[in-house]
């Protein structure tokens, strides 16, 4: 006749039970013991943790193009951003200078109108970016620029391209004196004279 086991403690079990003791009911505890082991003490198996790492690989693949996407437009809203900043700052400039920068660092020289991250080097790396600043297509150095304004000319061309097309960004950027910044989807910097056609266009 079955017996049933109605309280027992799982100490007493460990203790006093094995799987030969428990006869024709040893199939109820079949999935509770292993080796004399309660399954709760006994880890996973194989099996079960080859389960869990597919399920972890499947997540990752679902997720991680996503935050790849992610970073990459925080990048080009950067890029974009320091587009603004060097159009903005070469205003400023030219109130002073009566020209324009043709050198990142110039807009810092001549009286810090842009901030240091972007004026560090004659090209500075911003966000995934290598942003560049040199003499516009047509730039004539001023004769006699204004004490303090150096190398100051007519035109400048100012560019922000990704490091790495396709993992820091797709777009290149590029804006000149009127201010417009335009992208090519190519990644490249768009050339002088700026001309809408095939991967180039205006976004401001």
């Amino acid at each position: 006749m079955p017996r049933f086991v109605t309280h027992v403690s799982s100490a007493h079990l460990r203790k006093s039970l094995s799987l030969g003791d428990l006869g024709p009911e040893r199939s109820w505890y079949d999935g509770c013991f292993f080796g004399g082991m309660p399954r709760a003490e006994r880890g996973f198996s194989l099996i079960e943790l080859l389960i869990v790492v597919t399920i972890i690989g499947i997540i990752a693949a679902i997720a991680v193009p996503g935050l790849l996407r992610a970073r990459m437009a925080g990048n080009e809203a950067s890029a974009i951003a320091s587009m603004r900043a060097i159009s903005s700052s070469q205003q400023a400039y030219a109130g002073q200078c009566h020209g324009y920068a043709t050198v990142l660092t110039e807009l810092k020289a001549a009286g810090g109108f842009l901030s240091p991250d972007l004026t560090g080097g004659v090209s500075v790396v911003k966000s995934g970016y290598t942003v560049t600043l040199v003499p516009g297509a047509g730039n004539t150095p001023l004769a006699a620029p204004p004490a303090g304004c150096t190398g100051t000319g007519t035109n400048y061309y100012a560019s922000a391209t990704p490091m790495s097309v396709g993992s820091t960004g797709t777009r290149g950027f590029a804006t000149d004196e009127p201010g417009t910044i335009w992208q090519d989807m190519a990644g490249a910097a768009p050339p002088q004279p700026f001309v809408s056609g095939g991967t180039i266009s205006v976004i401001q």
